[in-house]
């Protein structure tokens, strides 16, 4: 079928910037839609620019919807293809769990590289939520549960924050100046064991628009009040990988939450604790699930 077929003379085209900023996809992973999977033709210009009609629009809503049930991208166009009331099947045997079990293993063996083109891959064909919900949220609570006193593992820890820290902090950097969200300050939570936790809430929070400004070594709780004000903070993230700091989240937290005008907020394993133990106190418990935590902290962080 020709692309004149496609998109009629009449029908309103829009620049790959202009579809990006519609639907929230990245040029980049159009792009790569298009090339890796065909899921999508747009029309070109005489200078090779790609333009994409209303229905184009309509069809990356669609990858989207899949995409956010757990769909695999290599399914996708298979069901793009079927009624719209088509059930989504369960994703192929081992995509998601290969996918995990490679990050995990380049993890562990300290394959820097394998870890890049991983990293670069999953953002390159996944919209950011649906990479940490599906991949990096699973990796590094496994990581987590594997990680003790054995010879190696402290390494393997220090390495993934190494990586994690340049990849990331290199998108905010890029991110930051353009965002018109609100200032978000993450920090680990005081004891933390590292900043895995604080590293994916900074990509889910820059995803959403948020300007963030990551700590990522913990600072003492009474610092805190201070670093809001110097960051000019609209709100304060604590992010941990730890369940068991039930008595430094009921008794410091309350008291810190007091002394902010922003609201501070809770996140990752630690935010297991019963939500009902801060009931009161100021303390908005967000989750251990990034991506719906961020959606949580901008019904409480209204647009700057």
């Amino acid at each position: 079928m020709s692309d004149q077929a496609n998109h009629p003379t009449d029908t309103p085209l829009y620049p790959i910037r202009e579809v990006s900023r519609l639907t929230g996809v990245n040029s980049v992973t159009l792009r790569a839609w298009e090339r890796r999977y065909g899921l999508i033709r747009p029309r070109r210009t005489p200078k090779g620019h790609r333009l994409y009609a209303r229905e184009d629009i309509e069809r990356v809503e669609r990858i989207l919807q899949w995409l956010n049930r757990g769909v695999p991208v290599s399914q996708v166009r298979e069901l793009l293809e079927q009624p719209d009331a088509v059930e989504a099947p369960p994703p192929a045997a081992g995509d998601w769990e290969s996918q995990r079990r490679q990050l995990i293993a380049a993890a562990e063996a300290l394959d820097l590289a394998r870890l890049e083109a991983l990293f670069n891959q999953g953002l390159a064909l996944y919209p950011v939520a649906t990479c940490i919900d599906e991949l990096w949220q699973p990796v590094i609570r496994e990581l987590e549960e594997g990680w003790d006193d054995r010879l190696g593992a402290e390494l393997q820890r220090r390495a993934l924050e190494a990586f994690l820290r340049t990849r990331i902090g290199t998108r905010l950097y890029h991110a930051n100046p353009l965002a018109t969200g609100p200032q978000l300050l993450i920090v680990p939570m005081p004891d933390d064991a590292g900043p895995l936790w604080g590293l994916l809430a900074a990509l889910a929070a820059s995803d959403r628009g948020y300007r963030v400004q990551l700590l990522d070594a913990p600072l003492p709780v009474q610092e805190l009040p201070l670093a809001v004000e110097r960051f000019h903070a609209d709100a304060l993230l604590l992010a941990s990988g730890k369940a068991e700091k039930a008595d430094l989240v009921r008794r410091q937290l309350p008291r810190l939450a007091q002394q902010l005008d922003v609201p501070l907020t809770l996140c990752g394993p630690v935010a297991r604790i019963r939500a009902a133990d801060l009931d009161g106190t100021g303390v908005e418990v967000l989750g251990d699930d990034l991506p719906r935590a961020m959606s949580r902290l901008q019904s409480l962080t209204p647009a700057a």
